[in-house]
């Protein structure tokens, strides 16, 4: 956990040089695994719903969203009802929202591959769309049509078979109308009223209800993404997710101002939102933690942003450029906004982000929400390893492999010692039938 980032009186400014291993390793620190009481929480649920199937469900809903569903599932009727009710505004936004989308995405589709690494073989790379994937929306009090998007569009680009939405009933027993609306516009197959842990179990095994998918993919809360890894060695996941980051580089040509909007609107996610400021010099890093405090007490969401600075916020200052980019590289940050001059030029020497933002006026919130790119990212450090959701997530590959018998001849020999090597004889002899000594002949 970050700590000392801020206080009621002032935001303190660290110098990267000059921080103890203890603090820096502070700073560097983030979980996306719950604690030891949601995890087995989570386990307990979802053994339930594996158990009991809806019936399980139901009670969750009753339980946890204070809902008794009659249905699991939204009629389509429904969904339509909601997109016609819509607000003619957020309709026309979701709408360029899902045309950028599927742009980007269909951009990223890959090429087949084909290969003859010596005469006579044939190496293909084939890809095919999953046949089912579950996209989960986060919900109940709060509507975030975007998540429906970002996972929803990617799939149907990649010509997914079937596509399913889990999301948590509000008070009327359905999903809120903005998520229906998003998944209609997105052109969802199946819309369940289903959320947390329960969700999760339920995609990844199915019910009487709900299928069983092939991968599941979207943010959630700590149930969801404990339910998320306990499911993954059984159905495939997109990243293991924690609370949402962002870490900026700035130097003197950034407006202050400008940075202090993109913290607040980081830390107003959520009270264990995590954010870092890097500037390139002491006073830059001073210019902005003041713009900060100035802009904080106006915040709609004051108590959120509050409680994300004082327990997971640092505002450091490098001794370079270089120096700046070596910390990002090792926090290696869900979203990285480089405000700076000649970003572009900066982009290939970063090693390790979810999304990197390039220049001031490339807003996290228009990558949220409108560029087209994804918003389901690896936090926690995990872009180390991890990518951000795309199309790339809704299909699989194949390699075909195709040998002839003049190139069976010429590999038999070598792979035989191959095979003895290893003890496995009966590959040597499988083999070694092809040789030429053995006079045969396809």
């Amino acid at each position: 956990m970050i700590t000392n980032g801020y206080n009621s009186k002032e935001i303190i400014t660290e110098c990267i040089e000059t921080i103890t291993p203890a603090r820096k390793e502070a700073v560097l620190a983030r979980n996306v695994c719950s604690d030891d009481t949601t995890w087995t929480t989570t386990v307990r649920i979802i053994a339930d719903v594996r158990t009991r199937g809806d019936a399980a469900l139901i009670e969750l809903a009753l339980r946890h969203d204070s809902v008794n569903l009659d249905s699991l599932e939204v009629p389509k009727s429904r969904r339509r009802a909601a997109l016609n009710n819509l607000d003619p505004d957020l309709r026309r936004s979701l709408e360029r929202s899902i045309r950028n989308i599927s742009s980007v995405q269909r951009a990223f589709l890959p090429a087949a591959v084909d290969v003859s690494p010596e005469p006579g073989i044939l190496v293909s790379h084939r890809w095919q769309p999953l046949n089912r994937v579950g996209v989960y929306a986060p919900g109940g009090r709060a509507s975030y049509p975007s998540s429906v998007l970002m996972g929803a569009v990617p799939a149907r680009i990649a010509g997914v078979g079937e596509t399913i939405l889990c999301s948590p009933p509000g008070p009327a027993g359905e999903p809120l109308p903005a998520i229906l609306a998003a998944a209609e516009l997105a052109e969802v197959d199946r819309v369940f009223a289903i959320g947390g842990a329960g969700a999760i179990a339920a995609m990844a095994y199915g019910t009487a209800t709900v299928p069983r998918v092939d991968r599941i993919v979207g943010p959630g809360n700590a149930y969801v993404a404990a339910a998320k890894l306990q499911v993954s060695s059984q159905v495939g996941i997109d990243s293991p997710a924690g609370p949402s980051e962002l870490l900026v580089i700035a130097d003197a040509t950034a407006d202050p101002d400008v940075i202090a909007r993109e913290v607040m609107a980081q830390a107003e996610h959520d009270p264990r939102a995590v954010v870092v400021v890097i500037g390139t010099t002491q006073s830059v890093a001073e210019s902005i933690a003041r713009r900060v405090s100035v802009t904080l007490p106006a915040q709609q969401r004051r108590d959120i942003i509050e409680q994300a600075l004082a327990s997971h916020a640092a505002f450091l200052w490098a001794k370079d450029i270089n120096q700046a980019i070596g910390f990002s590289n090792e926090f290696a940050p869900e979203h990285l906004l480089l405000a700076v001059h000649d970003a572009i030029s900066l982009a290939p020497r970063i090693r390790s982000a979810g999304t990197v933002f390039l220049g001031q006026c490339s807003s996290v919130a228009f990558g949220d929400y409108m560029t087209g790119a994804n918003h389901v990212l690896p936090t926690g450090g995990l872009a180390r390893s991890y990518s951000g959701l795309s199309v790339l997530d809704f299909i699989r590959w194949t390699t075909y492999q195709q040998v002839d018998s003049a190139a069976a001849e010429s590999l038999a020999e070598d792979v035989g010692i191959f095979a003895r090597a290893e003890s496995l004889p009966a590959h040597a002899a499988a083999a070694l039938q092809w040789a030429p000594s053995a006079g045969m002949r396809s």
